[in-house]
């Protein structure tokens, strides 16, 4: 099966097993393309996994610790081939991870996107509020990750309306607005958690509005929510009392892994598309933990053309809690996210790759 024939079949069909049949072979060709192409993985490679030469399974691939897209320019194209550059998200100071793509990998991203997206939105595009500013678009070839995520979500929705300002400070006049025009009507909502909580829910309004046919879209800035006590749970129960919204559905996903998005399913955990999948290792020897235990989570996915971005150790520690049998019927494995891995379960590979 190529990959468009795997975006173009419903996502969420495939069982793990016929899954591990069809990835396999596509992360074989695919690895091969980024050893021939991207020296820097060649030699990655090469230095931590040399034994690694029989593929038989995903498992079998080497991975590359995400913190390499921060130190190193990691790209299977010529610059001239380069159409895009996202950058990952990052407090003052720190080292950004840097993507790029070209054509033909953003056009499968973008693809990738609606595929999953249109499983809970449906093919109708609906009023969206963005509850972010324009402003994070100022570079138009350098792209944020929250930048790069507001833009593959607004093609799911018209009549796009900012809550925030260029300043990024709240819009109260917009926000009102845009509650009056669609009260009570079906809309689309989108914003990272920590932002949905604090320019959204927290924000006194002079009156109460239904959003109870609002489908809201959320990711990132869990942190800034555990820290203060507010849980998934928490969470959706807040907007559920003060706007009734009822279809609330989280996702993971990673500016180094275009198009892999692990969304909620209907039990609350984060589902694998048909063309990704995870594995959690064992922080102390890298090996595949079974089913219900803790460990790093790897992101795999046939996407990435244009970098070596097709296996990822992430810094986040998760379990996969179950695989086929969601109640909602979608096939493949879900996991949770637990948190961030400390600094001493990080070192392995990512000093490896260091050491070159």
């Amino acid at each position: 099966m190529e990959i468009d024939e795997l975006l173009n079949i419903p996502q969420y069909s495939l069982p793990v097993e016929a899954k591990q049949a069809v990835l396999t072979p596509l992360l074989h060709r695919i690895h091969l393309r980024h050893l021939h192409l991207s020296l820097e993985f060649k030699h990655y490679c090469e230095t931590a996994f040399p034994t690694t030469n029989n593929f038989s399974q995903v498992e079998d691939f080497p991975f590359l610790p995400v913190s390499a897209f921060k130190n190193h320019s990691l790209k299977s194209i010529s610059s001239e081939e380069v159409f895009k550059v996202l950058t990952s998200s990052g407090t003052t100071g720190q080292a950004v991870s840097r993507i790029y793509l070209d054509k033909a990998t953003a056009k499968l991203q973008t693809l990738s996107l609606s595929k999953i997206i249109n499983h809970v939105v449906g093919q109708t595009r609906l009023p969206m509020l963005i509850v972010d500013s324009k402003a994070v678009f100022a570079n138009k070839n350098s792209f944020s990750a929250r930048g790069a995520g507001i833009l593959g979500l607004s093609v799911f929705g018209k009549d796009h309306t900012y809550v925030l300002d260029d300043n990024f400070e709240l819009d109260q006049e917009a926000l009102l607005h845009f509650l009056e025009k669609y009260d009570s009507q079906p809309v689309l909502i989108f914003g990272f958690t920590f932002m949905v909580w604090q320019f959204l829910y927290q924000v006194a309004l002079t009156r109460k509005f239904d959003l109870s046919k609002a489908i809201l879209l959320h990711s990132g800035g869990w942190k800034k929510l555990t820290d203060i006590s507010v849980d998934n749970h928490t969470f959706r129960t807040s907007l559920y009392l003060k706007f009734g919204i009822t279809q609330v559905y989280n996702f993971y996903g990673m500016v180094e892994q275009v198009g892999s998005v692990f969304l909620e399913n209907s039990d609350g955990w984060l589902q694998c598309p048909n063309f990704a999948d995870v594995i959690i290792r064992n922080p102390a020897d890298f090996s595949v933990q079974p089913d219900g235990s803790e460990g790093l989570i790897q992101v795999i996915s046939v996407l990435p053309e244009s970098y070596p971005g097709h296996s990822i150790l992430t810094e986040d520690i998760g379990m996969i809690m179950g695989r086929d049998n969601a109640s909602n019927g979608w096939n493949g494995k879900y996991f949770k996210i637990i948190g961030r891995a400390k600094k001493a379960e990080l070192r392995g590979c990512s000093d490896t790759f260091k050491s070159r």
